[in-house]
C-alpha cells in the first residue's frame, strides 16, 4: 500500500521551488523526508522532488532540465505534462519507484498549473538584473570578445 505524502507541505515545496526560495525549500524537503514511510515509491518521489531543487538552483539552463525547458505560465503546457506523467505513474510496466517518481512531477504540474505565475518577473530565470547585465554585456561594442582577442594574437 502507498502511503500518501502530504499534499499541503508537497504544494509549499513547489512553491518555493517556483520563487527560489532554496533555503526553506531544504527544510520543508527535510520535514517530507521524516514523514515518508520506507517504500520504493516514496525513495521514486523523494528522489524526483531532490532532482527538482537541484534543477531548479543551477542557474546553467541545462536543456534537459523540464524546470529550465517549459513556460510557467504556460497552463495548456503544464496540463499536457501533469496527463503524461500521470499516464507513466497508471502504467503498470513502471516500478515502484518509477511510479512514485512520476508521481511526484505529476503532483508538481498540477500545483504549478494552479499557481498564478503572471506577476512573477522571469519565473524560469535566475534574476531579471542577470538578463539585464548578460544584454548589456552584449550590447556592449566596447567590451572585448575572444575574436578580437585572437585577431590581436594573429597581428
Amino acid at each position: 500500500m502507498i502511503m500518501p505524502v502530504p499534499s499541503a507541505l508537497v504544494a509549499r515545496y513547489f512553491q518555493l521551488l517556483v520563487y527560489r526560495q532554496f533555503a526553506e525549500a531544504e527544510r520543508e524537503l527535510e520535514r517530507l523526508k521524516q514523514k515518508m514511510h520506507k517504500t520504493e515509491w516514496n525513495r521514486g518521489y523523494f528522489r524526483a522532488l531532490y532532482g527538482m531543487m537541484l534543477a531548479r538552483k543551477s542557474n546553467n539552463n541545462d536543456s534537459y532540465a523540464l524546470f529550465s525547458k517549459i513556460d510557467l505560465n504556460d497552463k495548456a503546457i503544464l496540463n499536457n505534462y501533469r496527463r503524461e506523467f500521470s499516464g507513466h505513474v497508471k502504467n503498470g510496466l513502471h516500478g515502484d519507484f518509477d511510479r512514485g517518481f512520476f508521481s511526484a512531477w505529476a503532483d508538481c504540474m498540477r500545483v504549478l498549473n494552479r499557481m498564478d505565475l503572471s506577476n512573477i518577473p522571469n519565473v524560469n530565470s535566475a534574476s531579471a538584473t542577470e538578463k539585464q547585465k548578460r544584454e548589456q554585456v552584449q550590447g556592449d561594442k566596447n567590451q572585448a570578445t575572444i575574436q578580437d582577442f585572437l585577431r590581436r594574437e594573429d597581428a
